[in-house]
């Protein structure tokens, strides 16, 4: 059982770390000096963000199948 909490831990420290490294990068989108987009593009992608948070959430509160949801604008 050690062997799982210890590739746990390793895995969700990595994973964890490149996901927010994303989410900043996601973030610099939003400077209007380099980019151009409507607040409807900016509302998609946050809303994106929120449902997969939102199915984390679930899925480590139980047992929920795999979901597979590519964002596109």
């Amino acid at each position: 059982m050690k062997e799982k909490e210890l590739n746990f831990k390793n895995l969700a420290n990595s994973r964890v770390n490149k996901a927010i490294k994303l989410l900043r990068l996601i973030s610099n989108l939003s400077n209007k000096s380099h980019y151009a987009y409507s607040q409807e593009e900016a509302d998609k992608i946050v809303s994106a963000l929120n449902n997969e948070v939102r199915n984390i959430k679930e899925k480590f509160n139980s047992k929920n199948s795999r979901d597979t949801k590519e964002f596109k604008l």
